[in-house]
């Protein structure tokens, strides 16, 4: 990736979860000095501060099968005309959550610059969870479920609808590290012909060959992707502070390879890290982690 300015923006989302925390991992991912970090590998740095977001304790959720929706979509407005500036000025964004569902801002924005520019983009969805949800299959009414099937143009309106039109084309989408669906998930995703990597397929082919799989389906034909990385995702040996940790995930360096061959692909256009949760976190941890994985995704190198 050439070294165009890295914006950063905080989004301290909870009300797509089911509990508090993760509101707070856009300041754990900051004291480990982020910023610093990323100028030293020679990228001009901005950090842009928080995306503004309603806590729920003044809020009623008006909807149990999509719990505080309006407020989850406003913030994501907010943020889709962020991303969208970033890239219009030759920027680079950088989303820090907050809940998973802030991708459904974040990949609005991104959709929306490269539309005026008559093309389209790839997402690599790294996460332990499908996220392909819709208010009539989700079991919890948390929204954080939501935003891939948001994305592709299922479930609510006031998400579905935030860049226009459909926002992504399924056969350029690609899930890395799924290891816990939902049974209404499983049936969506059968449906919608994206392409799932699940840890089975970790386990059995190695991490190098599904990169280099999922690399070639968001790349071709496209303006480049964008990655949208759930910490949870990652193995609780290694990203132990996250909003729904699940046994038997992405260890460390699977992890960083991921972050690694995304860089020396050159094409990738924004990134989002979310879910950390500092409250069930140790020492600070996962921040950290977040913090390396995204330097390496930067372009940070071993050798």
């Amino acid at each position: 990736m050439t070294k165009k300015k890295i914006c950063m923006h905080g989004v301290p989302m909870d009300l797509g979860c089911g509990h508090r925390g993760v509101d707070m991992g856009p300041s754990a991912v900051r004291i480990t000095n982020l910023g610093k970090a990323i100028e030293r590998l020679g990228y001009p740095f901005e950090d842009l501060g928080n995306i503004p977001v309603e806590i729920p304790q003044r809020l009623a959720p008006v909807n149990e099968n999509a719990r505080f929706l309006g407020p989850i979509a406003v913030c994501c407005g907010l943020l889709r005309d962020e991303v969208k500036a970033d890239l219009d000025a030759g920027h680079f964004p950088l989303v820090i959550g907050g809940d998973h569902s802030i991708a459904i801002g974040t990949i609005a924005g991104v959709v929306s610059h490269f539309r005026e520019k008559g093309e389209e983009i790839g997402v690599i969805w790294f996460d332990a969870h499908g996220d392909m949800n819709t208010p009539e299959s989700s079991p919890s009414g948390n929204v954080h479920g939501m935003p891939l099937a948001s994305c592709l143009g299922y479930g609510a309106k006031e998400l579905t609808g935030l860049a226009g039109e459909t926002m992504l084309n399924p056969e350029k989408v690609v899930l890395i590290g799924i290891r816990e669906l939902d049974m209404g998930e499983r049936k969506l995703i059968r449906e919608s012909g994206i392409k799932v990597f699940t840890m089975h397929d970790i386990d059995r082919d190695g991490m190098a060959k599904v990169v280099a799989e999922a690399l070639e389906i968001v790349t071709k034909d496209t303006a480049g992707f964008h990655l949208s990385f759930d910490l949870d995702g990652c193995d609780p040996e290694v990203a132990p502070g996250v909003g729904t940790p699940v046994p038997g995930g992405v260890n460390y360096r699977e992890a960083h390879y991921l972050m690694e061959a995304v860089a020396k692909s050159g094409k990738m256009t924004s990134m989002e890290m979310t879910e950390v949760d500092p409250v069930i976190d140790t020492g600070n941890q996962t921040a950290q982690f977040t913090k390396e994985l995204i330097l390496s995704a930067l372009g940070k190198r071993i050798l």
